[in-house]
């Protein structure tokens, strides 16, 4: 059993982090590229974001429009720290916005953002701080339910991939799994 949704959004820091030729459904994925530290080639991420073409995968670059721009992605990723507008100005024909937040009032400002999509941190309980705060597919239901925009990341693990099922989002979204167990994940989103 899996939780099949209509987008599965793949958040990496680095294009070796995801093989784009295991994809076998169309339109179906997004990548989102969010590089902190290393940065990759420019020909490396024009080779990427082509291959992502070829497949119909959406790409989008994390808080740099200038290399949204020169790689020719689909959109722009506004991470929750990114409280700028600056980004409202830059507005071209098949352009979009993805933002993410922890709680509603950065869901608010994602909105005046021009965000369409906003991922919202944390669904389940997390490695790296087990002590936080996190919601439950409950609460998450509970707050979101009439506006399937809003995508649920953080926690989701393969252990926890089938509940997403009982969520209202459209889609879901995943990090850390991504790097951890590629083989396994992969093999069941694809």
């Amino acid at each position: 059993m899996f939780a099949y949704k209509n987008k599965y959004y793949l958040i990496i820091e680095s294009i070796k982090d995801l093989n784009i030729k295991n994809i076998k459904r169309y339109n179906k994925f997004i990548v989102i590229y969010r590089n902190k530290s290393k940065i990759e080639k420019t020909s490396d991420l024009h080779k990427f974001r082509k291959d992502c073409k070829i497949k119909k995968v959406k790409f989008f670059v994390a808080n740099d429009t200038n290399l949204a721009t020169l790689i020719k992605a689909d959109g722009l990723y506004i991470s929750s720290y990114n409280k700028s507008f600056k980004n409202l100005c830059f507005r071209r024909k098949n352009f979009s916005f993805i933002g993410s937040a922890h709680n509603y009032s950065e869901i608010e400002l994602k909105k005046k953002q021009g965000c369409e999509i906003i991922l919202v941190s944390k669904l389940f309980k997390v490695g790296y701080d087990p002590k936080s705060s996190y919601m439950g597919i409950t609460k998450f239901n509970k707050k979101f339910l009439f506006d399937k925009k809003i995508i649920p990341l953080g926690g989701i693990t393969i252990c926890n991939l089938n509940s997403l099922k009982n969520t209202n989002s459209e889609g879901f979204a995943l990090l850390s799994e991504v790097k951890k167990k590629p083989a396994k994940i992969f093999s069941r989103l694809f």
